[in-house]
């Protein structure tokens, strides 16, 4: 008679490490590449560029002639929508990367990265503040008044005050660091005072704050002299950023890159940080954790409105700004939320986002001007990335990837049955 036995119940590990076995861990590496959130980012500008080249093609004279006879020469349609679409997304290129075409100096060929990288220096300093903001859990959407408060500071140290260089560079610097904390603080401290809702205080700070912009320039202590304009005297030379190598990349993109650096340590790897993050994930938690919630807020909101505040300085301490006017902050203020979403309020991808935003600003005139595609094309891939990083869901239905949420549920459930059957055993 042959003698049985019985092979032991797997084990809770046994199991969890059966359902993620493969040859070199390939699979386990694929699905924490699919599940994570860089590559809903990185689809997200891809669909947002598939969208740009049907509006592109869209608005081509010649695609539009084409499609009238669509079915008797359909080769012509196609043939002219590629030939459209690669024109202008090549002219995107080479005005915010590399300039293939030129035959000239080292330097035409990389202008158009160093412009690319100037422009992104605002959208990096603004991106960063709003991230830590949304890493607190506040919606932050005041960087508008904030750049504002900061440039008004910032200029009026920058035209009015004679010191030697180094140190005039940085009381602009502190100047701009400090009027965008001090509207960063105010929604903060109203919030964590009397439950104001920041996002609504935030909304109205930047009214104030562009009015009140409006009206310093009326005053004699603002007003340029000889202009009609409401505009400020230019900065003094002292108080501008220096160039590196004759290029458009100054010293206003090392202290971004500084800033990040920063902001990285801060959120990571210091208290504060750590009472930052806990609050933001879980207030109600943070508080039973002896953690003070208003105080956390107060600072949370005067670190992003500070950040906010120093991307005035790549408008008024380098060319051709150098001047305080009414449209001083530009869009930096709302692309900055764009920047910090589709950089998942990390450092590194907010540095990458608004490297990306620079670009297709930077590329956005020249595919204008060399091919008579709209400008407003950039604005419609913003706003694309900004819908789709809203919605991670929508982009994997796109692509038919599978949800982690559902990948999550289906492991803990095999992992509760191993462990009854453990039990049973």
């Amino acid at each position: 008679m042959s003698e049985t036995t019985t092979a032991p119940a797997p084990t809770v590990d046994q199991a969890h490490n059966d359902d993620h076995k493969t040859p070199g861990g390939a699979r386990a590496t694929l699905i924490k590449i699919i599940d994570g959130s860089t590559i809903t980012s990185i689809l997200a500008v891809v669909v947002a560029l598939i969208v740009g080249a049907l509006l592109i093609a869209a608005a081509d004279p010649q695609v539009q002639q084409t499609a009238t006879y669509l079915f008797a020469r359909p080769g012509d349609f196609f043939s002219t929508v590629g030939t459209t679409v690669a024109d202008a997304y090549s002219a995107l290129f080479q005005g915010a990367v590399f300039n293939i075409d030129t035959s000239y100096t080292v330097g035409d060929f990389l202008r158009p990265l160093t412009n690319t990288i100037a422009m992104s220096v605002p959208l990096i300093f603004a991106g960063l503040g709003l991230a830590v903001g949304f890493r607190s859990g506040l919606f932050n959407i005041g960087g508008q008044g904030q750049i504002i408060l900061g440039a008004v500071l910032c200029g009026y140290i920058g035209f009015t005050f004679e010191m030697p260089a180094v140190l005039h560079v940085l009381c602009c610097f502190l100047g701009a660091l400090i009027g965008g904390a001090l509207w960063g603080f105010i929604p903060g401290f109203l919030k964590a005072r009397t439950g104001a809702n920041e996002v609504i205080v935030t909304i109205m700070l930047n009214s104030i704050a562009a009015f009140f912009l409006g009206w310093l320039l009326t005053l004699d202590a603002f007003q340029r002299p000889d202009s009609n304009n409401p505009v400020s005297p230019p900065v003094l030379e002292s108080a501008r950023y220096p160039a590196f190598f004759g290029t458009s990349i100054n010293l206003g993109f090392v202290l971004a890159i500084a800033a990040a650096i920063a902001v990285w340590w801060l959120l990571e790897r210091s208290t504060l940080g750590f009472r930052l993050r806990a609050v933001g994930s879980n207030p109600d938690a943070a508080r039973t954790a002896g953690m003070s919630v208003p105080s956390v807020t107060i600072w949370a909101m005067t670190i992003a409105g500070g950040l906010c505040g120093l991307a005035a300085t790549s408008q008024l301490l380098t060319s051709p700004f150098q001047q305080l006017n009414g449209d001083i902050a530009g869009t930096f203020g709302f692309d900055a939320i764009t920047v910090a979403l589709l950089g998942r309020s990390r450092p590194l991808g907010t540095v990458l986002a608004g490297l990306l935003f620079g670009g297709l600003q930077a590329g956005g005139y020249l595919m204008q001007s060399a091919t008579g595609t709209p400008i407003d094309v950039i604005l419609v891939l913003k706003s694309v990335i900004v819908l789709l990083i809203a919605a991670p869901p929508l982009v994997r239905a796109i692509f038919h990837l599978p949800d982690p949420e559902r990948r999550k549920k289906h492991h803990r459930a095999s992992t509760a049955a191993a462990a009854r059957s453990e039990a049973t055993a």
